[in-house]
């Protein structure tokens, strides 16, 4: 079959045991289902109870002629049988309760009510040419009364709750036991098929829904009550079809299944040789029931023992509504269906090989799962995978499927060798729970050095060390750089494993070599600066400013002498680590000053003059020398000027560097009057150099001194703009004195408008007061004497007699503490007489 089959709903087995034994001596005729046992039927007469395996547990001998049909109450404690001699039987299987009767017809149905063990009456129904309601009355007689007739033979009969179904040749009756009144006629569709050969199938779904099958025609009936205003002179309950539709076959038995039917199905098909109709294996369906059609969910074909002999009459199924399980019956068989579960699912979908899916399941349903083991169906999936080529795969499922079993890891992976896949195994290997042994994980190394050194190189990084025998992979690793010593993969990768092994030593050598850029991080991690005092040429060769930062960093591991020993030879290194010590710190370096003015002339003049000018420590003589050797124009101006020559350096700005503005800038840097005078003697002949002056001098010297000594007639550009600009700057110059004049005499005003208020103020003066002169009370005792004081606006009193006279140049009186002090005279304000 494809592999696009759906998979089955059902799962299907023979009953077997004591049924196998029976139907090899007899036939199969009815059947009956309890939650707890089975009853069976057969064409000798006999009844046995089964158990759900099929063996026998009791055996009744009542006819010696077919066993019409067999019903059980609710409880399974109560039997009623009938058979085709017109016998029937009702009795207690635990109790010694029994009813016998005889008829003069064949007896083709009995029902007993559900509730045989609690009802008082003990009712049963019969149906041969009539349908007979038994019941118990007083005295334990049994009467029995007609519920319907004239209609031919009652041929199937269904008993739920208070509701009795049946059906005729004409149709399906319901009876409620009870109002005692019949409810409902549904009639046959197909009257062409003889009902002997094609009886009506009937079950209840539940208490009010009835499920008629007849031919291939499907009925679902529900019984309601009708409404109190519609009673009148009909039924309390009335019926109605809600789904009706057609099927391809004849139908032998219904049975609910949820919102879903199980159809069986007798099947007749043409012969395409001959042309004529045989009897084919009966179906199994189920299907959707809709209003007016159906969907089929699933049909399966069934092969029973003797189905080419067998009529649709010959076929039952019967159902146990607790458990699911189906029941088909056959003269010669009796096959159980039941619904699949999640073992049957995953046993489907690994016969078509969906493994995936099936270890999906098994997950979700770990708990409920009895046959199958997630690692079995995982296992099995890894092997599938493996078989069609798909290693990557395979390998990338171990790392769920295995989990943390050490053994199956192993296992796996000597499988993943033998087919020569180690390759791709080795991404997902466990690397710290569980750890396998270090000989799995050499293996691989081994693999991957034999044909991959970068793959190598991988998992030397990824792996921690402790996975594997460091030396065992050190070596190999050594024997291979014998073929190819310059290999950097190999040579890198030898570097990791003896970092790992902590022989740092030959690993900072490796990395040094390869001028790798994780050197420094192996320097700074392991403390190795004690490995590179001898190697800082190497290490300034391949990243000076890393390295110079590493060893500025670490002075007290390593110092600057020995740096710049080490350097001695490579002057333009030894430049890099000098400059970079003397921007961190100007006093560190002192020492090397005098060295760095030529190494700064050498390898970095634009940093020179910033040199000069921040160092404290160089000597001046020696940089002047370096700079008039190399013609250094601007710092031997600079050194000039801080050695107090400026004026040398003045004239070498003008001769050398015929920088006018620059010469301007100077002077005003040195603020010289002489060096003013030179700048001026020097340019008087030189008009661009006049221009020059006229244009910036205006603000620290006279113009007029300039423009007196031009000479006449010497052409000077722009100097109509220069003189433009000079009356400028004077107008400007003039505006802000007036403005600050005017701010000044504002001011002025306000303070003495503000200090007259003041002065005008009057002074308090009580007995607290004392004369600064004689320290007596500035009031006298006697209010009544006469008194004069004298208070200043220092708040200084005296009496007046204590003050010195005026004189004749200054007749103003001051303060004597005031005017000792030097705080500025102070008039009198006040002069108190009495």
């Amino acid at each position: 079959e494809e592999e696009s089959e759906e998979e089955p709903k059902l799962k299907y087995e023979r009953l077997s045991n004591g049924v196998t034994e029976i139907l090899q001596k007899d036939a199969a005729g009815c059947m009956t289902v309890h939650d707890k046992f089975l009853a069976l039927g057969t064409h000798y007469g006999k009844v046995y109870l089964l158990d759900v395996q099929g063996n026998i547990t009791q055996k009744f001998d009542v006819s010696p002629v077919k066993i019409n049909q067999i019903s059980l109450d609710e409880s399974g404690e109560h039997m009623g049988v009938c058979s085709e001699d017109g016998k029937v039987q009702v009795f207690g299987l635990y109790s010694g309760e029994e009813f016998h009767e005889t008829f003069d017809c064949p007896i083709k149905i009995i029902a007993v009510n559900p509730h045989f063990v609690r009802s008082s009456s003990k009712q049963f129904v019969t149906g041969g040419k009539k349908l007979l309601l038994f019941e118990r009355s007083w005295m334990s007689r049994w009467k029995s009364c007609v519920l319907h007739e004239g209609e031919g033979n009652i041929r199937s009969v269904k008993w739920r709750g208070h509701l009795i179904a049946w059906a005729n040749n004409m149709g399906v009756k319901i009876f409620d036991v009870t109002s005692k009144q019949r409810i409902t006629n549904v009639p046959r569709d197909d009257i062409s098929l003889r009902p002997d050969m094609y009886p009506c199938s009937l079950c209840w779904k539940d208490s009010v829904t009835l499920i008629i099958g007849w031919g291939t025609s499907v009925k679902i009936c529900s019984v309601k009550e009708r409404h109190a205003s519609e009673m009148r002179d009909l039924p309390s309950r009335y019926v109605e079809i809600v789904s009706q539709f057609e099927t391809e076959f004849y139908i032998s038995g219904l049975a609910p299944l949820c919102d879903q039917l199980v159809v069986l199905s007798y099947v007749k098909e043409v012969s395409e040789k001959t042309e004529r109709e045989y009897c084919a294996r009966p179906r199994l369906d189920i299907i959707q029931p809709l209003p007016e059609t159906c969907e089929e969910i699933s049909s399966d074909a069934l092969t029973v023992r003797g189905f080419q002999e067998n009529e649709c009459r010959d076929y039952h199924l019967e159902y146990s509504e607790g458990e699911s399980l189906f029941y088909i019956v056959s003269p010669r068989d009796v096959v159980v269906a039941k619904e699949r579960d999640q073992d049957d699912h995953i046993d489907w979908l690994l016969e078509k090989k969906k493994y995936e899916e099936a270890l999906m399941a098994a997950e979700i349903s770990q708990k409920n799962i009895k046959r199958h083991k997630i690692l079995d169906i995982g296992l099995a999936y890894i092997n599938h995978l493996v078989e069609r080529g798909e290693y990557d795969i395979a390998a990338r499922k171990c790392q769920k499927i295995l989990g943390k079993n050490a053994a199956l890891w192993e296992y796996e992976v000597y499988k993943f060798k033998e087919i020569g896949q180690l390759k791709a195994i080795s991404p997902y290997l466990p690397r710290g729970d569980p750890v396998l042994k270090p000989l799995i994980y050499e293996m691989i190394l081994h693999e991957f050095l034999e044909s991959d050194y970068e793959g190598f190189a991988t998992l030397i990084r990824e792996w921690p060390g402790n996975l594997y025998n460091n030396s065992v992979i050190v070596q190999a690793v050594r024997d291979h750089l014998k073929k190819d010593s310059q290999n950097r993969t190999l040579l890198r990768t030898l570097a990791e494993l003896y970092t790992y092994d902590k022989n740092y030593g030959n690993a900072l050598e490796i990395y040094l070599t390869l001028r790798h850029k994780d050197v420094f991080q192996l320097i700074h991690k392991h403390n190795l600066f004690s490995s590179i005092k001898d190697k800082i040429v190497l290490l300034m060769d391949f990243d000076s400013e890393k390295a110079v930062d590493m060893l500025l960093d670490n002075e007290d591991k390593i110092s600057i002498k020995k740096v710049v020993e080490e350097l001695e030879d490579r002057p333009e290194l030894q430049h890099v680590y000098l400059h970079k010590l003397f921007k961190r710190d100007h006093h560190k370096g002192q020492r090397y000053h005098e060295k760095q003015i030529s190494l700064y002339a050498e390898y970095d003049r634009p940093n020179l003059l910033p040199f000069l000018r921040d160092s404290t420590h160089c000597p001046l003589e020696k940089a002047l020398e370096i700079c008039q050797q190399r013609n250094f124009v601007e710092e031997t101006v600079y050194l000039l000027s801080r050695m107090g020559n400026s004026r040398s350096a003045l004239k070498m700005i003008m001769e050398e560097l015929h920088d006018v503005d620059k010469a301007i800038e100077f002077a005003k840097e040195q603020d010289d009057g002489e060096l003013w005078e030179d700048l001026i003697l020097y340019s008087i002949d030189k008009p661009p150099f006049i221009t020059g002056l006229l244009n910036n001098i205006g603000t620290h010297v006279d113009p007029i001194l300039l423009i007196h000594r031009i000479k006449e007639g010497m052409e000077i550009p722009n100097l109509r703009d220069s003189l433009v600009k000079i009356l400028q700057d004077y107008n400007l110059q003039i505006l802000l004195r007036e403005g600050c004049k005017k701010i000044l005499v504002a001011d002025s005003l306000s303070l003495l408008k503000k200090m007259h208020r003041t002065q005008m103020k009057g002074v308090l003066v009580d007995e607290e007061n004392i004369c600064e002169s004689c320290l007596s009370p500035i009031l006298p005792s006697d209010a009544a004497k006469p008194f004069s004081v004298v208070a200043f606006h220092c708040r200084h009193m005296f009496h007046k007699e204590c003050l010195p006279a005026p004189s004749v140049n200054s007749p103003a009186q001051f303060c004597n503490i005031c005017s000792a002090k030097h705080r500025g005279p102070g008039s009198a304000i006040l002069e108190m007489k009495k």
